[in-house]
Order: structure tokens, then sequence, then C-alpha cells
């Protein structure tokens, strides 16, 4: 059984997250596994993005309980500009201070 198998079966929860890379950039990105994934990234086998800039950290995570709902999410932020975002993210809370 997957997890589209109807109102019985056992979803999981999407992660979106955003990291903080080389030079202060930002990456964003969904996830089902946000441990995995970070190490993924970590390790130069992510996205093209975080091999020119490796993350230093996980600056913001917020679940959903489906991927549709995740997409339209990273959707949204992709098209921020990188002030918005930061101020998303302090306004959350995960992060003292991204400048």
């Amino acid at each position: 059984m997957t997890e589209s198998d109807g109102p019985d079966a056992n979803p999981r929860e999407w992660y979106l997250y955003i990291l903080e890379c080389a030079g202060g950039r930002l990456y964003t990105g969904i996830t089902l596994d946000l441990e995995a994934r970070y190490k993924a990234h970590a390790s130069g086998k992510g996205a093209r993005f975080t091999r020119s800039y490796p993350p230093e950290r996980i600056v913001f995570t917020r679940r959903f309980a489906s991927r549709s709902e995740a997409l339209k999410a990273e959707y949204a932020i992709k098209k921020m500009p990188a002030a918005g975002k930061r101020g998303m993210i302090r306004r959350a809370g995960n992060m003292e201070q991204l400048d």
C-alpha cells in the first residue's frame, strides 16, 4: 500500500526547508526526510546549487500534510526576494539573525 492508496493509508508529512548556504545564499526545497536530505546536500549529492554553495545550516522548516501543499509553498517562497525570505525566517523565530 502506498501513501496515495486512500484514506486508510498512513500519509507522511512533507517538509519545506530553507538552507543558509556559502556566501549567505538561501536554498529552498521540500522533502519527506529532512535529515537525510540535508546530509545529501552537505555531501554534494543534493541539488546542483548546493554543490556550488554548500549548506551551512537549516534556517527554516515547516511541515505540510501533502506534497501538493509543500510544492505550492515552495513555489511561493522561491518567487520571494532574498530580503523577504530573511524577514519571513526572522518572524518565524527559526533564526535570530540572517544578514
